[in-house]
């Protein structure tokens, strides 16, 4: 049986309007920590219209940094367990972040994404589905091709380093390490219904390695 699709809900009115004052209070907290915040192509990104971000992922605070790195506001796919803990899911529900349950295939979160997407908004979805601890990326969750196909919206890639610095897996803290917190957008990309499971994969995996990778 399938899963019923979650409400879909638009960013509140208080979160827009404050906004501005949370980009200032989020690169001051990565300064508080020794982490200098640049972020590259931010052109790139579309401004209007569906859109789906697919980052890397190497710490816990890596939606903060990806939110901070994106002209728009974004709902992220996240997982379950975090809505359980304090510390983090009040923030999630005021940026109305989704659940996706990992133990099985959560047809009701895709469904939501989808909704999402086609009502014209940005949705986040960390494509290796669990923190690298070594840097590396990990093999890609097929069922971002799915939601690439269905959707038709554009899809970027988000290259991530230093955030692993400041809140290495698994620390829940941040702690002070001086670092560079890198950003770097890839070029948007529009997959027809009938591209290949593979052929998304492929691009997605091949992008993560250019935008993440030291220089």
């Amino acid at each position: 049986m399938s899963q019923p699709t979650r409400e879909v809900q638009a960013h509140p009115l208080s979160l827009h309007l404050l906004y501005p004052v949370l980009r200032v209070i989020s690169w001051l907290l990565f300064r508080r920590f020794g982490a200098r915040f640049v972020r590259k192509g931010v052109g790139q990104v579309p401004r209007h219209g569906g859109l789906l971000i697919f980052p890397n992922h190497l710490s816990n605070c890596d939606a903060l940094a990806t939110q901070l790195a994106s002209p728009r506001l974004i709902h992220f796919m996240a997982r379950r367990e975090i809505f359980d803990m304090p510390q983090y899911a009040w923030m999630l529900r005021w940026f109305r972040a989704f659940p996706v349950s990992q133990s099985s295939a959560d047809l009701g979160a895709m469904k939501t994404a989808l909704s999402l997407l086609k009502a014209g908004r940005v949705v986040c979805i960390y494509p290796e589905g669990q923190l690298s601890t070594d840097g590396e990326l990990l093999p890609l969750f097929p069922g971002i091709a799915m939601l690439a196909r269905k959707s038709g919206v554009p899809c970027i890639c988000l290259g991530i380093r230093g955030t692993e610095d400041i809140m290495p897996s698994p620390m829940q803290e941040p702690r002070y390490q001086k670092t560079v917190i890198r950003c770097v957008w890839g070029e948007p990309r529009q997959f027809s219904s009938d591209a290949s499971q593979e052929e998304v994969l492929a691009w997605v995996e091949s992008e993560l390695r250019r935008l993440s990778a030291r220089t």
